[in-house]
């Protein structure tokens, strides 16, 4: 696959393993072109960025590696911003779009958690209902453009990462994909591009990356534009699953995918 690229890659900076400047070690060794670091925005309510002064050690980090590595590798500054967060989007390049908790009255109610975390929060606030659940996932993932201005909607239907272990909902089912489709319908014109994820099978949660055929198919048919990402938390993990999300995508139709570049976002053929 050419023009190797990630723009969801976590470092030390918050929830990842490795150092930017190792990430990118990996990253040339495994033949990148470039990489896009994407650390979680400043919440006070969650500990995915170690402490609201890390934001700016990230932007300093990420720039003066950026300067170090000019004319060599390809660098990007981005964010993955969750959507009850504040930002200054002027001082990235990129930002990916993503719900890890739901606003329940006054309560951050996070759910990117294991199976029977996810269980619980299912059973304590929607009635041991499942799809009720998802719908208010969907609800909520819809109402991202009034956020930001966002590139890349992550990991679209993440709430299905637990669904091997434990079957919450039908993933399958019309009412399940009536309201996802809902949410792709309310993103179309907002945000551009939606990411094959693959960060759930680094971290042994699925077998295959995310979304759904069924989303990935309905994505096409509103228009969406597609990037490969691998999540990125361990950079021994960086390409993990790419030739797998290229098939996914070739299945379901697409043609192309979209890679970062100096002047922008631009398509190359799978």
């Amino acid at each position: 696959m050419k023009y190797i690229q990630n723009l969801h890659t976590h470092t030390v900076y918050c929830d990842g393993n490795d150092t930017p400047e190792e990430m990118i070690v990996f990253a040339k060794a495994k033949g990148f072109e470039s990489i896009g670091f994407s650390g979680h925005s400043y919440m006070d309510y969650s500990d995915y960025m170690r402490g609201k002064d890390k934001t700016a050690e990230y932007i300093k980090d990420i720039t003066a590696l950026k300067e170090k590595y000019k004319g060599d590798f390809e660098i990007f500054l981005g964010l993955e911003v969750d959507m009850y967060s504040k930002i200054d989007p002027s001082l990235y390049e990129y930002l990916i779009g993503s719900v890890h908790y739901l606003k329940i009255g006054e309560e951050y109610v996070g759910f990117d958690r294991s199976a029977e975390v996810v269980q619980d929060v299912i059973n304590r606030h929607f009635g041991g209902d499942g799809m009720a659940f998802a719908r208010r996932y969907y609800e909520e993932l819809a109402l991202l453009p009034k956020y930001g201005n966002f590139d890349i909607i992550g990991h679209f239907d993440l709430i299905s990462k637990n669904l091997d272990k434990i079957c919450f909902f039908d993933e399958h089912s019309k009412e399940y994909l009536d309201a996802a489709f809902g949410a792709i319908e309310a993103l179309k014109g907002k945000i551009p591009l939606f990411e094959v994820n693959t960060g759930a099978i680094a971290r042994g949660y699925r077998k295959v990356p995310y979304p759904s055929p069924e989303i990935i198919k309905e994505f096409l048919r509103q228009g969406f534009g597609a990037v490969i990402t691998s999540d990125c938390h361990n950079g021994e993990q960086l390409d993990c699953g790419f030739l797998d999300a290229r098939e996914l995508l070739l299945e379901c139709g697409f043609k192309e995918r979209y890679i970062l570049t100096s002047s922008g976002f631009a398509p190359v053929s799978l």
